[in-house]
């Protein structure tokens, strides 16, 4: 292959971008944590059909399914500080101009997620039962103690294989994150890349490292969803 490959600098190489692994991990973390918290109340609302919100939800939805991710990482980082720099340094003496890359990227994939899964716990909530609900509240539960332990749990099982898919689409897209400066998995490989003249080892370290961890998640995932389906088995 010539000079354009080294397993000598593969070696050298791979330690150096997998050290940059938990920035992605990072914001997987948050972005699901806090966009699944979101999609609950997106899709509650879009079920109780609130006449002024279900439309605006709507929209935001349209929107956020409409348009790439990159775009509204892009529309974050550069449109927050505009619209709300004011806001945020009169109330908190916070400069968003100063504030790393990464926390711009974390909100676009958060209202991202709160959109896409909102619509798949949706349907995951509606496809419950009513006779589930009417039976928590024949023993005298109130509407949120049903929702939480009777509909929630249930959905949460027809939702868990789109879950899981969404969640190794996020990993997957933090491939993105380093357009906008934050130095990730891909940024570090494209650093290396630059420094040494030499590019292929590194994105060849980066693409073995998004493939083992998603069939990671995707294990991972497999495990709970069987472990979930024996568990009711059982039960019945």
């Amino acid at each position: 292959m010539g000079n354009y490959f080294s397993a000598e600098r593969f070696i050298n190489v791979f330690p150096k971008v997998i050290s940059n692994l938990s920035v992605n991990l990072h914001i997987v973390f948050w972005s699901m944590l806090l966009g699944t918290i979101l999609a609950i109340f997106v899709a509650v609302l879009r079920i109780r059909r609130v006449p002024v919100i279900s439309g605006l939800l709507g929209i935001y939805i349209s929107f956020m399914r409409g348009t790439p991710l990159l775009v509204q990482m892009m529309i974050a980082f550069y449109g927050i500080p505009i619209v709300l720099g004011n806001l945020f340094m009169n109330l908190f003496g916070i400069n968003l101009n100063r504030l790393e890359p990464v926390i711009f990227v974390e909100i676009a994939i958060i209202l991202n997620e709160g959109a896409f899964l909102g619509e798949i716990f949706r349907g995951a909530i509606t496809s419950v039962p009513s006779v589930q609900a009417e039976a928590g509240y024949s023993i005298g539960m109130t509407g949120a103690q049903t929702f939480y332990r009777i509909v929630l749990p249930q959905a949460f099982k027809v939702a868990l294989p789109h879950y899981g898919v969404d969640f190794i689409g996020v990993f997957q897209n933090t491939s993105l994150v380093f357009i906008l400066g934050v130095v990730d998995l891909l940024g570090k490989a494209k650093t290396l890349g630059a420094a040494t003249g030499h590019s292929l080892e590194g994105y060849l370290s980066a693409a073995i490292i998004y493939i083992s961890f998603s069939l990671f998640l995707k294990g991972v995932f497999l495990l709970i969803e069987n472990r979930l389906n024996n568990g009711t088995a059982k039960a019945v």
